[in-house]
């Protein structure tokens, strides 16, 4: 038996350690090249790491949830040549049997190389292309052979742009994997294997279920827990008068969905708490622990908490401050699919300075916002109803929605943060001005 051991890929952006989300393979399975094997979710993003060669799983190494080191050992594979499987050539003929290797940990993308090389003989650019597993995965979907892109990226990495652009002459077929080295499709919202995690407690009650708690739902308990254990939390809560903002929303909303907009409420309450961000800096900061200092942000990237079956994820709006509204409305609308699809880029998903969260209709009376650390703030919208209010001393109908923000006390004193809040106010109120001064 040839046993090869593959290790956690270093898959860059600083990233140390990956959590296993689903294992896709189990022992004895025989997997082709390129075949995905494990699910993996980073600081950064869930990956699906792929074998870089055709063999048997012997053993996976680490269960669902559990964390792992970079280079540490996940899957044990024999490379007999009697037992692989097809490497996934176009002409579905297998290779030789690979030597025992020695050599460097395998990672993701395969093995690294100084220079690109030409086309071959054979047709291809690489034997053996480097590439993302997104992209990896992007190809698998449009069955395109990787081999057979001219490579762009650096020591020859296939991008997806590279992937995009392909247009062959002619694309043979691919060979479909042996039935027996495929694996089931995950479920929404990630692959679970049942066998191992998934099951009545044996233990307890049989009308219990047992599920781990892995992958976004852990990510986002250990970011919640370290919030309220670490920023120390005050909520002040006010009415917004939206009726003006309604009525706007209504003018404008036609002439936006012409440029292919979706106009919702959402985009003027980014434009009303980047102004009011510009009047009250301290709101945009950051406390650096281990150095003492309050960090200063001199961007405005906000966040727009967005629900998902796997939990509640947190696209970032970079730049708020230079785009207009409608460009505002483009964005969110961009990243709310991508994110729902599964297919938010890592660089969409981070470095935001403040946050905005909505349940839109099912926004209730009000809620306390935890923040979004290590963000200083959050601004929680809550649903807009029609109720009665005060117009230079008349008593009229209005539209009415009540705007909850958690502060960082540590930072954000009490008279700050409400002055804040009554600045968003403000500008929500009189959105004419808003249009004014932010667009």
């Amino acid at each position: 038996m040839a046993r090869w051991e593959f290790k956690l890929p270093d898959v860059g952006e600083g990233v140390s350690e990956g959590e296993i989300v689903a294992w896709l393979v189990k022992p004895g399975d025989v997997v082709a090249e390129d075949q995905p094997i494990v699910e993996v979710m980073t600081d950064k993003a869930t990956v699906t790491i792929t074998a870089p060669k055709a063999g048997v799983v012997v053993e996976t190494r680490g269960r669902v949830g559990e964390i792992v080191p970079v280079h540490s050992v996940l899957v044990v594979f024999d490379l007999d040549g009697s037992r692989t499987a097809p490497t996934g050539r176009a002409n579905g003929t297998r290779a030789a049997s690979p030597p025992p290797d020695d050599g460097p940990a395998a990672t993701a993308v395969g093995e690294l190389r100084e220079t690109l090389p030409g086309m071959t003989p054979t047709g291809y650019f690489n034997e053996k292309p480097l590439a993302t597993p997104a992209t990896r995965k992007l190809a698998r979907d449009m069955e395109v052979d990787l081999r057979r892109v001219p490579p762009s990226g650096p020591a020859g990495r296939v991008t997806r742009a590279d992937l995009e652009g392909y247009r062959p002459a002619v694309e043979p077929p691919r060979a479909p994997a042996p039935a027996a080295a495929r694996p089931a499709p995950p479920a929404q919202g990630g692959a679970i294997d049942t066998s191992v995690t998934v099951g009545v407690d044996v233990r307890g009650d049989a009308r219990e279920e047992r599920v781990p708690l892995v992958g976004v739902r852990r990510r986002i308990a250990q970011k919640m827990a370290q919030s309220k254990s670490t920023a120390a939390h005050y909520t002040f809560v006010e009415e917004c008068d939206a009726s003006r903002l309604k009525d706007l929303r209504a003018t404008l909303k036609d002439a936006a969905e012409a440029q292919g907009a979706k106009l919702s409420f959402l985009p003027f309450v980014v434009k009303a708490v980047v102004g009011a961000l510009k009047k009250h800096p301290v709101l945009n900061t950051t406390l650096d622990e281990t150095r003492n200092e309050i960090v200063f942000r001199k961007y405005f990237h906000i966040g727009i908490a967005t629900a998902t079956d796997a939990g509640l994820v947190v696209p970032v709006v970079k730049d708020a401050d230079k785009k207009s509204i409608l460009a505002i409305a483009r964005e969110i609308d961009r990243l709310a699919g991508e994110v729902r699809a599964g297919k938010a880029k890592a660089e969409d998903l981070t470095g935001s300075t403040f946050t905005i969260t909505s349940l839109g209709a099912k926004g209730g009376l009000l809620a306390t916002p935890i923040i979004n650390f290590p963000e200083v703030a959050i601004l929680g919208v809550h649903q807009m109803k029609t109720k009665p209010v005060v117009r230079d001393g008349q008593i009229v109908i209005g539209d009415v929605m009540l705007l909850s923000l958690s502060f960082d006390h540590r930072i954000v004193d009490g008279h700050v943060g409400a002055a804040f809040a009554l600045d968003v106010i403000a500008y929500l109120e009189k959105p004419e001005t808003l249009l004014l001064e932010l667009a």
